[in-house]
């Protein structure tokens, strides 16, 4: 079929989320470093460093991409994807070469603002324009954008493991970065995107729906609900990237980065899987539902079981259900409810999940620093409340989808 002339653009898209997964971890992965870098001296008791300005420049990406989310979802509809796309690449390198030149916390903050920017600007990009280039699979369309993040968080351990085993600065691996994401913008500047709310015409050529284009947004209950959504499932899986490697050290893990790799194993393990699922099995909505109620489960587990093994099962099932699709399937439903405006509901969404990331991350560094040692198990109840609030939304959700589809069977027999 003709669309097939965007897969290269799809996969040039999805590279920038292979970038953004490195983004989003990278700093976790080096809060010691950092933290000296930055000049802090104040030690905690067990003589690591005091690393909450750390978890505040990681905090600010979230606040980068609130700042900017009310923007660049019209910016996406009016200008385009591509526009938008190559704004985010541009800001993306900037943001790496600038947070390892940084030489104090407030110009990381600046720069740590920045990244989220360029976070927004692809967040509008992307999820609409793989939607778009896969009409009939958006739910696993948006499940692979989660699919390239969990690549890049693979793929960070190695790089890690690289530097350090030549003896290289951290800083490398940056401006690799900054780097790569400049090449790939240089591609999608020559690549051709679907025409904007495309959908398949009947030789299967996309095209665009001048109807849709005219279509204004209506919020009820249910959308709101959707919304909400992207603030819960985020703080699920923010929370506890940024405390599984003071829990693994507490909880006596010999090498805590090893959490990482299978929290990403669980993320690919879960976009692969659920990919079957809602094609076959499964109603997308009843996804987002079921993996937070896994999630608050192991969260609590972990709180209580406090051994090594537990921390690598935890890294590999909120990997799966916190982190595995979740957000994406929420994104993908929000755009079906919207479909004349996916620029301005994915903004709308994520704009819910920047605040989590802003506002959990803060409150995340007020515990840390609160609890000391015993901070990341405080952190573990903290995020299972947050979790349990979005069992009780997507419960919600659910409900009203049964209700909307029995009232779509009623319609049925009557027409019938």
């Amino acid at each position: 079929m003709s669309q097939k002339k965007y897969y290269p653009t799809a996969l040039a898209l999805y590279f920038t989320y292979i970038i953004l997964g490195i983004e989003v971890s990278v700093l976790s992965q080096y809060k010691q470093e950092f933290a000296g870098a930055w000049g802090v001296t104040k030690t905690l008791a067990n003589g690591h460093l005091d690393v909450s300005l750390v978890l505040a420049a990681i905090a600010a990406l979230g606040l980068g991409r609130l700042i900017m989310l009310p923007f660049s979802g019209p910016f996406s509809d009016r200008f385009g994807r591509k526009s938008a796309g190559l704004v985010g690449c541009a800001l993306f390198a900037v943001y790496f070469v600038g947070i390892a030149w940084a030489p104090n916390f407030y110009f990381a903050y600046v720069f740590a603002i920045v990244g989220g920017m360029a976070n927004s600007f692809m967040d509008v990009c992307v999820a609409p324009s793989c939607i778009e280039i896969f009409p009939d699979s958006g739910e696993v369309a948006s499940m692979f954008m989660k699919f390239s993040v969990a690549v890049g968080q693979f793929m960070l351990p190695f790089m890690i493991g690289f530097v350090a085993t030549n003896h290289l600065s951290y800083k490398l691996i940056f401006y690799v970065v900054a780097a790569l994401i400049v090449i790939d913008a240089v591609l999608l500047s020559f690549m051709k995107f679907p025409p904007k709310n495309a959908v398949a015409g009947e030789s299967g050529a996309l095209k665009g729906n001048a109807q849709l284009n005219k279509e204004k947004m209506k919020f009820n209950a249910t959308s709101i609900a959707i919304i909400g959504l992207g603030f819960t499932v985020t703080s699920t899986f923010q929370l506890w990237l940024n405390c599984n490697q003071e829990l693994g050290a507490l909880y006596g893990l010999a090498k805590p980065s090893t959490i990482q790799s299978f929290y990403s194993i669980g993320i690919i393990t879960a976009i692969l899987v659920t990919s079957v699922l809602v094609k076959k099995v499964l109603e997308p909505v009843r996804i987002l539902f079921i993996y937070p109620v896994i999630a608050v489960a192991t969260l609590i587990t972990t709180y209580f079981v406090q051994t090594p093994t537990m921390c690598l099962a935890a890294g590999f099932m909120l990997g799966y259900s916190g982190a595995g699709g979740v957000l994406q399937i929420g994104v993908a439903t929000a755009n079906k409810m919207f479909p004349a405006n996916k620029g301005k509901i994915t903004s709308i969404f994520m704009i819910s999940s920047s605040i989590a990331n802003y506002l959990v991350i803060n409150i995340a560094s007020a515990i840390t620093s609160a609890g000391g040692t015993n901070g990341p198990r405080y952190l573990l109840l903290f995020n299972a409340a947050i979790t349990a609030a979005g069992v009780l939304l997507a419960l919600f959700i659910n409900v009203q989808f049964n209700k909307s589809r029995s009232e779509e069977r009623v319609m049925e027999e009557v027409i019938a």
